[in-house]
C-alpha cells in the first residue's frame, strides 16, 4: 500500500484533518496502529475537529473584535456587579439560541468592551457568526452603505448575523436617519439574533439620548423584551495598568 499517495489524495480532497491524523498514525509501531473501524473513526473525528478549528478562526477574523479577549480572563465578583454564575449562564451561547440581548453598562475603562469581545469570541468558538462595531465604525459603515448603494445589502447582512456587538454606544449624537436605521436593525433581529450593546450611558438615560420618543420606545421595546443587563462597577482598569 502506498501510504504517501493516500496522504496526497486526502490533501487533494481537502481532507486536511484526516491527512494529518493519518500521517501521525503511520508513525506508530505496527502493533499500535488501529484496525479499520477504529482508524475510520479517528480520521473522521480528526477531520471534524480540523474543520471546526478552521471555522472558528475564520469567524474570529471576520468578526473584527476589538480585543483578543477570553472568558477565562474575566474578573467576576459581587463587588464588580458581575458574578461567576452570570458568566456561566452566558458562556454556553444559549442566549444566542434564544435571541436574547445583552446590555453592558459602566464607567469608562471598567471592562465593558473586553467582556463584549470575550462573549463574541466564545460565540465564534461555538459556531456563531459574529460582527463587532464600535459606534464610530458603525456610523462610518452606515454612511458608506448609503453612498455606494449597498444599504439594503448591509442591513440584510446584519440581520442574518447571529451575534451583533455595538460598542461605545451613546458617545456620539445620532441623527434621525441613524435612529431609524438602529430601529430597523433591532426590528430585523428581534427573535432572530442576539445583540450585545456596551455603553457608558446608563440604560435609564437611553430615552433622552435617542431623543425621539416614538423611535426610542420602539427600539427599547425590541431590545429589552429579551435582555440580560450587566452593570459593571469599579475603577478604570487602564489606570490600574499605568500605576
Amino acid at each position: 500500500m502506498n501510504t504517501e499517495q493516500t496522504v496526497t489524495q486526502l490533501q487533494q480532497l481537502k481532507l486536511h484533518g484526516m491527512a494529518g491524523r493519518y500521517e501521525a498514525l503511520l508513525d506508530l509501531p505496527i502493533h499500535q496502529q488501529p484496525e479499520a473501524h477504529a482508524l475510520l473513526a479517528m480520521l473522521t473525528e480528526a477531520e471534524l475537529g480540523y474543520r471546526s478549528q478552521q471555522r472558528t478562526g475564520l469567524y474570529i477574523r471576520l468578526s473584527k473584535l476589538r480585543y483578543q479577549a477570553v472568558l477565562e480572563q474575566i474578573h467576576c465578583s459581587p463587588a464588580r456587579g458581575f458574578t461567576a454564575e452570570q458568566l456561566q449562564l452566558l458562556c454556553d451561547g444559549s442566549f444566542i439560541e434564544k435571541s436574547e440581548n445583552i446590555v453592558i453598562s459602566g464607567s469608562t475603562g471598567c471592562g465593558k468592551s473586553y467582556l463584549a469581545c470575550a462573549l463574541g469570541r466564545q460565540a465564534c468558538t461555538l459556531g456563531y457568526r459574529t460582527l463587532y462595531y464600535s459606534m464610530n465604525r458603525f456610523i462610518e459603515s452606515l454612511a458608506t452603505a448609503r453612498l455606494d448603494g449597498t444599504y439594503v445589502k448591509w442591513l440584510n447582512h446584519l440581520a442574518k448575523t447571529p451575534l451583533l456587538i455595538l460598542d461605545d454606544f451613546g458617545l456620539q449624537p445620532l441623527t434621525h436617519d441613524m435612529r431609524l436605521t438602529l430601529l430597523q436593525i433591532m426590528e430585523d433581529r428581534y427573535g432572530r439574533g442576539s445583540t450585545i450593546i456596551a455603553a457608558q450611558l446608563p440604560l435609564s438615560k437611553w430615552y433622552d439620548y435617542l431623543n425621539e420618543p416614538t423611535i426610542a420606545d420602539a427600539i427599547m421595546d425590541r431590545l429589552t423584551a429579551r435582555m440580560h443587563k450587566i452593570d459593571l462597577k469599579g475603577e478604570s482598569k487602564r489606570k490600574a495598568k499605568t500605576n
